[in-house]
């Protein structure tokens, strides 16, 4: 028996990569999988019904049960439908992972508007969409009396936690999506919902179109279903006391991440500060840490 035998799960973006080994992954652990993939191309124009199909055809092969679905999840209207498919074809919905995302990679002095835009849409209201409408079923389900155990995994970047040139768009979603998650683990808790985000390292169709990144990413490591296994287990019930955490996922590494904290403190006892002074204070200011651009993170 796998560790999500009976839930139901909803996983966007599911059509390849990531959210493809998320998809089977999950399948494979007893979990009834709407499969959600608009198909759009490398650029994110377009639709495709065949990725989504493919991964729920690969799922039923192995004996497992899924649906596809191609809403697209940027929108209020798509969202909806989504989360009513999870429940009208499987009575509930257990299990939200976010995955759908694009890249749009551009110097902050050369982006377009329409670059800034989609992939803020893409990423940041196509988290929280998904979110608003399955946090409404759980807590509807939760006032009429029901056990509620739910799961929100979500996925954040690394550009989101340290910031990687070129990329203020999907740094600034990515970013936002992991202080929505915590935002989302505190409004839910009392209805029995975790929410967690993941920072994944993959070798992936979007990190294909950044230079280097195919030479860079070679090796087992880099495979994007190594992913997956970290999502099954904060969808399990054995997750059920972690919420509100975010982890960098890379091959055979996990790491529990901890955002923004007090450095130094400057206290003045009272009255507001002046320019003189805090330009009299600045050594003491940046005495335990550098007053340079942070470093980009670790391990790269």
């Amino acid at each position: 028996m796998g560790a999500l035998e009976g839930k139901v799960a909803i996983v966007t973006g599911a059509g390849r990569g990531i959210g493809r080994g998320e998809a089977l992954l999950l399948a494979q652990e007893g979990a009834s999988v709407v499969v959600n993939d608009l198909g759009a191309g490398d650029q994110g124009d377009g639709a495709d019904a065949d990725p989504a199909q493919q991964v729920v055809d690969e799922i039923r092969a192995a004996g497992g049960n899924a649906v596809a679905n191609h809403d697209n999840v940027a929108t209020w209207e798509g969202a909806e439908k989504l989360v009513a498919q999870a429940v009208d074809e499987f009575r509930h919905l257990d299990v939200l992972v976010n995955n759908a995302g694009i890249l749009r990679d551009a110097m902050s002095f050369n982006m377009t508007e329409a670059e800034w835009d989609s992939v803020i849409t893409v990423h940041l209201k196509g988290h929280f969409a998904p979110c608003h409408f399955a946090a409404r079923h759980w807590r509807d389900r939760a006032k009429a009396g029901d056990d509620v155990s739910g799961r929100i995994i979500n996925t954040a970047s690394e550009s989101g936690l340290f910031g990687n040139v070129g990329q203020s768009n999907y740094a600034a979603a990515k970013a936002g999506i992991a202080s929505m998650t915590i935002v989302l683990a505190r409004e839910l808790k009392k209805y029995g919902v975790t929410v967690n985000a993941i920072a994944p390292r993959a070798r992936t169709r979007l990190t294909a179109t950044v230079a280097g990144a195919e030479d860079y990413m070679a090796g087992p490591e880099w495979d994007p279903e190594n992913i997956a296994p970290t999502v099954g287990f904060l969808a399990s019930d054995a997750a059920a006391d972690v919420s509100g955490q975010v982890f960098v996922v890379w091959g055979p590494r996990l790491h529990l991440m901890r955002g923004w904290s007090q450095v130094t403190t400057l206290d003045r006892v009272e009255g507001r500060w002046s320019v003189d002074e805090l330009v009299a204070r600045k050594e003491e200011l940046f005495l335990q840490a550098p007053s340079k651009i942070p470093p980009m993170g670790f391990g790269l």
